[in-house]
């Protein structure tokens, strides 16, 4: 992965959600048709080395990323210690969607369309938040997700959403199958070949980052008329 991620992944906001201040990295490259947030997996965090490196990809299609934390610094301790948190959808999908509010009117960003990139457990709570609204969120990808977890809002959520899951992941991909056939939305499963479930295989993480760059420049920032006809980033 290319290390000028680390150096420079956004600059640092903060966002109030409820009683909590997230911690987030925010950069927008010029003409952005877009903007995607990013809902880490399970012990996870902004820093994330493979959300950054998709984060940069997506930012080379010219899409806008917001890499932030779900929890605050003492409940990322507390998660540490008990492993609840990161299980907690009601509360992580809350703080999505208030995230997803500060984006909707922050000046820099709030005539950009959204979508969701989650990870493991952050998935669930990205359809959840994706159900909760869906008048504003306009692609979801889930990479590696646990949309199990996220059962009951699978029916509602209007997004367009992509699973992509690793080829040697079997579990995970039994979990998305059925997900996938209780979502009513434009949907799609991609499975990466010989890859498991944190996609560290030569390649495999790439691959994941040009699929999620394809879907949100298919369906973020454009009209009907441009989405038919716009060209997409090859996959060679």
């Amino acid at each position: 992965m290319n290390g000028r991620e680390e150096i420079n992944p956004g600059r640092p906001i903060q966002i109030t959600a409820g009683n909590a201040l997230l911690r987030g990295d925010l950069a927008i490259p010029p003409g952005a048709t877009g903007i995607v947030l990013f809902a880490h997996g399970s012990g996870s965090s902004r820093l994330s080395p493979r959300n950054r490196h998709v984060a940069r990809v997506l930012r080379d299609a010219g899409l806008a990323t917001l890499l932030f934390d779900l929890l605050t610094l003492a409940e990322e301790e507390e998660d540490e210690q008990t492993r609840e948190l990161r299980f907690d959808i009601p509360l992580l999908s809350s703080r999505l969607v208030s995230t997803t509010g500060w984006v909707k009117q922050n000046l820099e960003t709030r005539d950009l369309d959204i979508g969701y990139f989650g990870a493991s457990t952050g998935a669930a709570a990205a359809l959840v938040a994706a159900a909760e609204r869906p008048d504003v969120v306009g692609a979801v990808v889930s990479r590696g997700g646990r949309p199990d977890l996220a059962a009951s809002a699978l029916p509602r959520v209007k997004a367009p959403t992509l699973l992509i899951v690793g080829g040697l992941d079997f579990q995970v991909i039994a979990l998305n199958k059925e997900a996938l056939f209780r979502l009513s939305a434009e949907k799609e499963l991609a499975i990466v070949p010989g890859a498991t479930h944190l996609f560290e295989e030569y390649g495999a993480l790439e691959q994941v980052a040009r699929l999620a760059a394809n879907w949100f420049t298919k369906h973020l920032g454009r009209t009907t008329s441009q989405k038919k006809g716009m060209s997409t980033i090859p996959m060679g």
